[in-house]
């Protein structure tokens, strides 16, 4: 592999970006992508896989090349000339890149992978906290499968077009795919490109959603014609793939905190030809209250630590503190407590999360239905998914009726 200086220095401005100005990952490389409009695809990979490659791996990368933040550019090119040296990628005889002891480098790498945290590039706390929840063999193999880089995967939006009339079209635009057992609407990309660019997309004829995530509005079983309440809706991944569900019959109410992220909702909803969604900003307890005991189903996708989604969101694991982890276990039950009022006799409410920790899954639904709210609701089922075992994002969701 040729290295080109302008896609290089991209990577290295991204990277500073993100380690020393605490910008998201997706958001830098987002940025990144713009920097010039005559890239072609396979240079916008490089720069994308690149960065996303470094943040992955800053841990491993900064022990080997013996730096520690806040990273100086010098530092972020003895990253990089680590990276290239563990790919086998000829260094260029650039100011920037200092003299590269390459046998030290993968010397101090076989040394480094001996040590689980170190290995698979991961904080101390975040190690200590899943290893105790659960346990060394599952830990292990999960850690394993959250640094491969994620897959892309669509899920088809069944109110335009069937499955098999998306996979021909995209194959015409020169997008291939193919079908995953088990997931109904899902088609898994063959190789990495823009869908977004696709007429496909344009026309709503699918959107980019996890197969696992694709398994949550599926759990809440719901029907044409009910009333459906989506309680943390965000920009509406979920609640697009439950009008689809409901085939735009009955009612989807679509509550945030966050308007912004309500605004982007309408957009994708028109894209896809929804039409059966009304979105609430939750800006007082008075939204919440308006619904008590009226919906056929409520989702509650709740704010959770991620964990099981560091694949797509590695940079997760810079950002995320252990302090965070015990705030949102209190946000959690509560919004369990109060959301879970608006479910009428006889209806269904999911709890759903990403993350893979029993803490925030499990022992929050117990502790729900062991408290005076919960005592309503009945346990129907429940499913953890690990990336170990699926392939894709780790989530967990459990389906409660009430009595």
């Amino acid at each position: 592999m040729r290295l080109h200086r302008n896609l290089v220095f991209t990577v290295i401005d991204s990277l500073h970006e993100i380690f020393n100005d605490d910008i998201y990952a997706d958001k830098a490389v987002e940025k990144a992508l713009k920097r010039d409009k005559r890239w072609g695809s396979r240079d916008r990979r490089f720069v994308a896989e690149t960065i996303y490659e470094i943040v992955r791996w800053k841990r491993l990368y900064a022990e080997i090349a013996e730096v520690k933040a806040p990273f100086s550019r010098p530092n972020l090119w003895r990253l990089f000339s680590v990276w290239c040296v563990l790919r086998g990628i000829q260094l260029p005889e650039w100011k920037q890149i200092e003299p590269t002891p390459k046998r030290r480098i993968k010397g101090r790498f076989d040394e480094l992978s001996k040590v689980r945290k170190l290995r698979e590039s991961i904080p101390d706390w975040m190690d200590d906290i899943c290893l105790k929840e659960l346990g060394k063999d599952i830990w292990d193999k999960e850690l394993a499968a959250l640094n491969k880089q994620a897959e892309v995967i669509l899920r088809t939006n069944t109110l335009n077009i069937t499955i098999e009339q998306l996979q021909k079209l995209l194959s015409k635009e020169d997008i291939h795919t193919e079908q995953i057992v088990g997931y109904n609407s899902a088609l898994k990309l063959t190789e990495r490109a823009n869908v977004f660019k696709t007429n496909a997309f344009k026309q709503g004829f699918f959107e980019v959603q996890d197969a696992s995530s694709q398994l949550v509005a599926q759990y809440l079983e719901v029907e044409p014609g009910m009333k459906v309440v989506d309680t943390c809706a965000g920009a509406g991944g979920k609640t697009l793939h439950i009008a689809s569900l409901m085939k735009n019959k009955g009612q989807i109410i679509a509550m945030d905190i966050y308007e912004s992220k309500l605004k982007k909702l309408k957009i994708r909803a028109k894209r896809n030809k929804v039409f059966n969604v009304d979105t609430r900003v939750i800006d007082s307890t008075k939204p919440i209250k308006k619904l008590y005991g009226k919906a056929d189903r409520v989702l509650i996708d709740a704010p959770c630590s991620g964990l099981g989604v560091l694949r797509r969101n590695p940079d997760s694991k810079w950002k995320l503190q252990p302090q965070f982890i015990d705030q949102v276990k209190e946000v959690q039950q509560q919004i369990l407590q109060q959301y879970s009022k608006m479910v009428k006799s006889g209806g269904k409410l999911v709890y759903a999360t990403c993350s893979i920790l029993p803490s925030e899954n499990q022992h929050q639904v117990n502790k729900f239905l062991t408290s005076n709210e919960g005592k309503e609701f009945t346990l129907l089922k429940d499913q953890k998914i690990l990336a170990h075992k699926s392939g894709f994002d780790g989530f967990y969701m459990a389906l409660m009726q009430k009595i």
